[in-house]
Protein backbone atom coordinates (compact mmCIF):
# COMPACT_ATOMS: atom_id res chain seq x y z
CA UNK A 1 0.00 0.00 0.00
CA UNK A 2 1.11 3.56 -0.73
CA UNK A 3 1.36 5.27 2.67
CA UNK A 4 3.92 8.04 2.03
CA UNK A 5 3.52 11.25 0.04
CA UNK A 6 6.10 13.89 -0.84
CA UNK A 7 4.92 17.51 -1.03
CA UNK A 8 7.63 19.82 -2.43
CA UNK A 9 7.10 23.22 -0.78
CA UNK A 10 10.57 24.80 -1.06
CA UNK A 11 9.80 27.01 -4.10
CA UNK A 12 9.84 30.79 -3.69
CA UNK A 13 6.47 31.32 -5.36
CA UNK A 14 7.52 34.15 -7.66
CA UNK A 15 4.20 33.91 -9.56
CA UNK A 16 2.46 34.99 -6.36
CA UNK A 17 4.57 38.05 -5.54
CA UNK A 18 4.26 40.38 -3.70
CA UNK A 19 2.18 38.23 -1.26
CA UNK A 20 4.72 35.38 -1.33
CA UNK A 21 7.50 37.76 -0.23
CA UNK A 22 6.53 37.11 3.40
CA UNK A 23 3.84 34.39 3.26
CA UNK A 24 4.59 30.96 1.76
CA UNK A 25 2.32 30.64 -1.28
CA UNK A 26 1.11 27.31 0.13
CA UNK A 27 -0.24 29.19 3.18
CA UNK A 28 -2.42 31.63 1.22
CA UNK A 29 -5.98 30.93 2.35
CA UNK A 30 -8.63 29.43 0.10
CA UNK A 31 -11.83 30.48 1.93
CA UNK A 32 -10.88 29.72 5.57
CA UNK A 33 -7.86 27.41 5.41
CA UNK A 34 -4.47 27.43 3.69
CA UNK A 35 -4.22 25.93 0.21
CA UNK A 36 -1.83 23.20 1.39
CA UNK A 37 -4.42 21.81 3.81
CA UNK A 38 -6.64 20.84 0.86
CA UNK A 39 -3.71 18.93 -0.67
CA UNK A 40 -2.89 17.18 2.62
CA UNK A 41 -6.59 16.25 3.06
CA UNK A 42 -6.62 14.86 -0.50
CA UNK A 43 -3.64 12.65 0.37
CA UNK A 44 -5.19 11.47 3.65
CA UNK A 45 -8.48 10.62 1.87
CA UNK A 46 -6.44 8.35 -0.44
CA UNK A 47 -4.94 6.45 2.52
CA UNK A 48 -1.66 8.35 2.96
CA UNK A 49 -0.36 8.26 6.54
CA UNK A 50 2.99 10.05 6.27
CA UNK A 51 3.29 13.50 4.68
CA UNK A 52 6.86 14.48 3.80
CA UNK A 53 7.32 18.22 3.28
CA UNK A 54 10.42 19.12 1.26
CA UNK A 55 10.90 22.59 2.58
CA UNK A 56 13.04 25.73 2.88
CA UNK A 57 14.07 27.98 5.79
CA UNK A 58 11.38 30.55 4.89
CA UNK A 59 8.55 27.99 5.12
CA UNK A 60 8.44 27.31 8.89
CA UNK A 61 4.80 28.47 9.05
CA UNK A 62 3.75 25.38 7.04
CA UNK A 63 5.30 23.04 9.61
CA UNK A 64 3.79 25.11 12.43
CA UNK A 65 0.33 24.87 10.90
CA UNK A 66 0.35 21.06 11.07
CA UNK A 67 1.76 21.08 14.62
CA UNK A 68 -0.22 21.49 17.84
CA UNK A 69 -0.50 24.98 19.37
CA UNK A 70 -1.07 24.41 23.07
CA UNK A 71 -1.45 28.10 23.99
CA UNK A 72 -4.17 28.59 21.38
CA UNK A 73 -5.91 25.35 22.33
CA UNK A 74 -5.85 26.24 26.05
CA UNK A 75 -7.27 29.71 25.33
CA UNK A 76 -10.09 28.29 23.18
CA UNK A 77 -10.85 25.70 25.85
CA UNK A 78 -10.99 28.33 28.61
CA UNK A 79 -13.30 30.51 26.50
CA UNK A 80 -15.49 27.48 25.76
CA UNK A 81 -15.03 27.90 21.97
CA UNK A 82 -15.46 24.19 21.38
CA UNK A 83 -16.24 24.40 17.64
CA UNK A 84 -13.02 26.29 16.91
CA UNK A 85 -11.03 24.03 19.24
CA UNK A 86 -12.33 21.00 17.33
CA UNK A 87 -11.29 22.57 14.00
CA UNK A 88 -7.72 23.41 15.05
CA UNK A 89 -7.10 20.05 16.76
CA UNK A 90 -8.52 17.99 13.90
CA UNK A 91 -6.44 19.45 11.07
CA UNK A 92 -4.55 16.14 11.06
CA UNK A 93 -6.04 12.79 12.14
CA UNK A 94 -4.06 11.08 14.94
CA UNK A 95 -2.73 8.32 12.62
CA UNK A 96 -1.14 10.82 10.19
CA UNK A 97 2.32 12.32 10.71
CA UNK A 98 4.06 15.24 8.99
CA UNK A 99 7.83 15.14 8.51
CA UNK A 100 10.03 17.92 7.10
CA UNK A 101 13.25 17.63 5.13
CA UNK A 102 15.18 20.57 3.71
CA UNK A 103 16.04 21.19 0.08
CA UNK A 104 19.35 23.06 0.46
CA UNK A 105 19.40 24.42 -3.11
CA UNK A 106 16.59 25.09 -5.63
CA UNK A 107 17.67 22.42 -8.11
CA UNK A 108 14.28 21.38 -9.50
CA UNK A 109 11.39 19.05 -8.75
CA UNK A 110 13.49 15.91 -9.27
CA UNK A 111 16.01 17.15 -6.73
CA UNK A 112 13.22 18.02 -4.26
CA UNK A 113 11.89 14.45 -4.49
CA UNK A 114 15.43 13.08 -4.07
CA UNK A 115 15.83 15.09 -0.84
CA UNK A 116 13.22 12.77 0.73
CA UNK A 117 15.13 9.58 -0.18
CA UNK A 118 16.13 8.70 3.41
CA UNK A 119 12.52 9.00 4.63
CA UNK A 120 11.08 7.04 1.68
CA UNK A 121 13.53 4.14 2.03
CA UNK A 122 12.26 1.11 0.08
CA UNK A 123 8.63 2.25 -0.04
CA UNK A 124 6.74 3.25 -3.18
CA UNK A 125 5.22 6.70 -2.78
CA UNK A 126 3.06 9.54 -4.09
CA UNK A 127 4.15 13.04 -5.11
CA UNK A 128 1.65 15.90 -4.86
CA UNK A 129 2.53 19.38 -6.09
CA UNK A 130 0.83 21.74 -3.63
CA UNK A 131 0.29 24.52 -6.20
CA UNK A 132 -2.49 22.41 -7.71
CA UNK A 133 -5.74 21.77 -5.87
CA UNK A 134 -7.81 18.82 -7.11
CA UNK A 135 -11.52 19.09 -6.36
CA UNK A 136 -13.32 15.76 -6.51
CA UNK A 137 -17.09 15.28 -6.65
CA UNK A 138 -16.96 11.51 -6.04
CA UNK A 139 -16.53 9.89 -2.64
CA UNK A 140 -13.37 8.16 -3.94
CA UNK A 141 -10.87 10.78 -5.06
CA UNK A 142 -8.58 10.63 -8.10
CA UNK A 143 -5.44 10.02 -6.05
CA UNK A 144 -7.11 7.01 -4.44
CA UNK A 145 -7.98 5.62 -7.90
CA UNK A 146 -4.39 6.15 -9.05
CA UNK A 147 -3.08 4.21 -6.04
CA UNK A 148 -5.61 1.43 -6.71
CA UNK A 149 -4.49 1.22 -10.34
CA UNK A 150 -0.80 1.19 -9.30
CA UNK A 151 -1.43 -1.72 -6.94
CA UNK A 152 -3.22 -3.65 -9.70
CA UNK A 153 -0.78 -2.98 -12.55
CA UNK A 154 2.49 -2.09 -10.73
CA UNK A 155 2.90 0.60 -13.40
CA UNK A 156 3.82 4.11 -12.23
CA UNK A 157 0.92 6.54 -12.57
CA UNK A 158 0.95 10.15 -13.74
CA UNK A 159 -2.26 12.14 -13.38
CA UNK A 160 -3.37 14.02 -16.49
CA UNK A 161 -6.33 16.15 -17.55
CA UNK A 162 -7.65 17.26 -20.93
CA UNK A 163 -6.86 20.87 -21.86
CA UNK A 164 -8.09 22.89 -24.88
CA UNK A 165 -5.96 22.33 -27.99
CA UNK A 166 -4.99 26.02 -28.18
CA UNK A 167 -3.40 25.84 -24.69
CA UNK A 168 -1.22 22.72 -25.09
CA UNK A 169 1.91 24.87 -25.49
CA UNK A 170 1.61 25.90 -21.83
CA UNK A 171 1.89 22.39 -20.34
CA UNK A 172 3.76 19.11 -20.26
CA UNK A 173 1.70 16.87 -22.59
CA UNK A 174 1.71 13.07 -22.48
CA UNK A 175 2.20 10.94 -25.57
CA UNK A 176 -0.49 8.22 -25.50
CA UNK A 177 -1.86 5.96 -28.28
CA UNK A 178 -5.44 6.98 -27.40
CA UNK A 179 -7.01 9.13 -24.75
CA UNK A 180 -8.39 7.02 -21.86
CA UNK A 181 -11.81 7.59 -20.32
CA UNK A 182 -11.95 9.69 -17.14
CA UNK A 183 -10.96 7.58 -14.16
CA UNK A 184 -8.93 5.19 -16.37
CA UNK A 185 -5.22 4.72 -17.15
CA UNK A 186 -3.35 3.98 -20.35
CA UNK A 187 0.28 3.26 -21.21
CA UNK A 188 2.19 6.41 -22.14
CA UNK A 189 5.21 6.74 -24.42
CA UNK A 190 6.61 9.89 -22.85
CA UNK A 191 6.07 13.54 -21.89
CA UNK A 192 6.58 16.43 -24.31
CA UNK A 193 7.25 19.72 -22.55
CA UNK A 194 5.18 22.64 -23.94
CA UNK A 195 4.81 21.40 -27.54
CA UNK A 196 4.02 23.90 -30.30
CA UNK A 197 0.30 24.07 -31.13
CA UNK A 198 -0.45 21.55 -33.87
CA UNK A 199 2.44 19.25 -32.90
CA UNK A 200 1.19 17.97 -29.52
CA UNK A 201 0.86 14.16 -29.25
CA UNK A 202 -2.43 14.58 -27.28
CA UNK A 203 -4.33 17.21 -25.31
CA UNK A 204 -3.64 15.54 -21.94
CA UNK A 205 -1.53 17.67 -19.62
CA UNK A 206 0.41 16.55 -16.54
CA UNK A 207 -1.41 17.69 -13.40
CA UNK A 208 1.16 17.34 -10.60
CA UNK A 209 0.18 14.01 -9.00
CA UNK A 210 2.44 10.96 -9.35
CA UNK A 211 2.59 7.42 -7.95
CA UNK A 212 6.19 6.21 -8.22
CA UNK A 213 8.32 3.21 -7.21
CA UNK A 214 11.12 3.55 -4.63
CA UNK A 215 13.69 2.80 -7.38
CA UNK A 216 13.02 6.23 -8.97
CA UNK A 217 15.35 7.61 -6.28
CA UNK A 218 18.33 5.75 -7.78
CA UNK A 219 17.33 7.03 -11.22
CA UNK A 220 17.13 10.60 -9.89
CA UNK A 221 20.69 10.22 -8.57
CA UNK A 222 21.78 9.27 -12.10
CA UNK A 223 19.72 11.99 -13.84
CA UNK A 224 21.90 14.77 -15.27
CA UNK A 225 20.76 18.37 -14.89
CA UNK A 226 18.35 19.26 -17.67
CA UNK A 227 16.15 22.29 -18.43
CA UNK A 228 17.01 25.34 -16.29
CA UNK A 229 20.11 23.51 -14.97
CA UNK A 230 17.76 21.53 -12.69
CA UNK A 231 17.21 17.84 -12.01
CA UNK A 232 13.86 17.17 -13.66
CA UNK A 233 11.46 14.48 -12.43
CA UNK A 234 10.26 13.96 -16.01
CA UNK A 235 13.83 13.01 -17.05
CA UNK A 236 13.96 10.33 -14.33
CA UNK A 237 10.53 9.06 -15.42
CA UNK A 238 11.88 8.80 -18.99
CA UNK A 239 14.76 6.66 -17.63
CA UNK A 240 12.23 4.51 -15.76
CA UNK A 241 10.31 3.99 -19.01
CA UNK A 242 13.32 2.28 -20.54
CA UNK A 243 12.70 -0.72 -18.27
CA UNK A 244 9.12 -0.37 -17.00
CA UNK A 245 5.63 0.61 -18.10
CA UNK A 246 4.45 4.07 -16.99
CA UNK A 247 0.76 4.95 -17.28
CA UNK A 248 -1.18 8.19 -17.61
CA UNK A 249 -4.25 8.33 -15.37
CA UNK A 250 -6.98 10.65 -16.67
CA UNK A 251 -8.62 12.41 -13.75
CA UNK A 252 -12.34 12.84 -13.11
CA UNK A 253 -12.10 15.89 -10.82
CA UNK A 254 -11.27 19.53 -11.49
CA UNK A 255 -7.93 21.30 -10.98
CA UNK A 256 -7.07 24.79 -9.79
CA UNK A 257 -3.58 26.20 -10.23
CA UNK A 258 -3.18 28.16 -7.01
CA UNK A 259 0.36 29.14 -8.01
CA UNK A 260 -1.21 31.66 -10.40
CA UNK A 261 -3.33 34.56 -9.16
CA UNK A 262 -6.25 33.90 -11.50
CA UNK A 263 -6.20 30.17 -10.74
CA UNK A 264 -6.24 31.03 -7.04
CA UNK A 265 -9.27 33.33 -7.44
CA UNK A 266 -11.06 30.59 -9.38
CA UNK A 267 -10.37 28.15 -6.53
CA UNK A 268 -11.76 30.62 -3.96
CA UNK A 269 -14.99 30.89 -5.99
CA UNK A 270 -15.45 27.12 -6.38
CA UNK A 271 -14.54 26.17 -2.81
CA UNK A 272 -16.45 29.19 -1.48
CA UNK A 273 -19.81 28.24 -3.02
CA UNK A 274 -19.41 24.68 -1.66
CA UNK A 275 -18.43 25.77 1.86
CA UNK A 276 -20.78 24.16 4.42
CA UNK A 277 -21.21 27.36 6.48
CA UNK A 278 -20.51 30.20 4.05
CA UNK A 279 -21.63 28.73 0.72
CA UNK A 280 -25.20 30.07 0.55
CA UNK A 281 -24.23 33.64 1.53
CA UNK A 282 -21.22 33.55 -0.77
CA UNK A 283 -23.44 32.57 -3.72
CA UNK A 284 -25.68 35.56 -2.93
CA UNK A 285 -22.64 37.86 -2.95
CA UNK A 286 -21.58 36.54 -6.37
CA UNK A 287 -25.11 37.06 -7.70
CA UNK A 288 -25.14 40.65 -6.38
CA UNK A 289 -21.79 41.29 -8.02
CA UNK A 290 -22.89 39.82 -11.36
CA UNK A 291 -25.93 42.12 -11.34
CA UNK A 292 -23.67 45.13 -10.78
CA UNK A 293 -21.38 44.04 -13.61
Amino acid sequence: MIKKAILPVAGLGTRFLPASKSIPKEMVTVVDRPAIEYVVKEAIAAGIEQIILVTHSSKASIENYFDRNFELETTLEQKNKTDLLKEVTEILPPHVSVISVRQPQPLGLGHAVLCAKAVIGDDDFAVLLPDVLVKDQDTQNDLSRMIQRYEQSRASQIMVEAVPDHLVDQYGIVDVPASPAEGESTVMQGIVEKPAIGTAPSNLSVVGRYILPAKIMQLLEQTPKGAGNEIQLTDAIALLQQTEVVEAYRMKGQTFDCGSKLGYLKAVLHYGVDHPKLGAEFKSLIQELSLEL
